[in-house]
């Protein structure tokens, strides 16, 4: 029986990352080189960031109601069980679990 393997091609396919299970694909903030106050941190010290955009929502999150999360949501997230993806030169990209988003940014309106 023949597996279905796709055709090379000529043009090159973009390749993109979909999180499975109840996870979700994190584009980490930039960390912080200065103070609230203004001052500028040295290149070795840095604030780190727990923050980010949500790039991507798994299916399994996607159609449960207990998450209200959206694309681009900006989130809140415990680093701990985050795994990185090397997709990118500036590594920013992360695989997170659901029950790691620890709170979601919204507009007051």
């Amino acid at each position: 029986m023949a597996r279905n393997r796709p055709t090379p091609t000529h043009a090159k396919a973009m390749e993109i990352v979909e999180p499975i299970g109840a996870r979700v694909l994190v584009r980490k903030d930039q960390d912080k080189t200065q103070t609230r106050s203004g001052i500028h941190l040295p290149d070795k010290i840095e604030i780190p960031t727990l923050t980010g955009r949500i790039i991507a929502i798994s299916s399994q999150v996607d159609s449960d109601d207990d998450y209200p999360i959206c694309r681009y949501d900006r989130v809140l997230f415990n680093p701990k069980h985050s795994i990185p993806v090397d997709f990118e030169g500036d590594n920013r990209l992360f695989v997170i679990p659901i029950e790691d988003i620890v709170a979601v940014f919204r507009k007051e309106s």
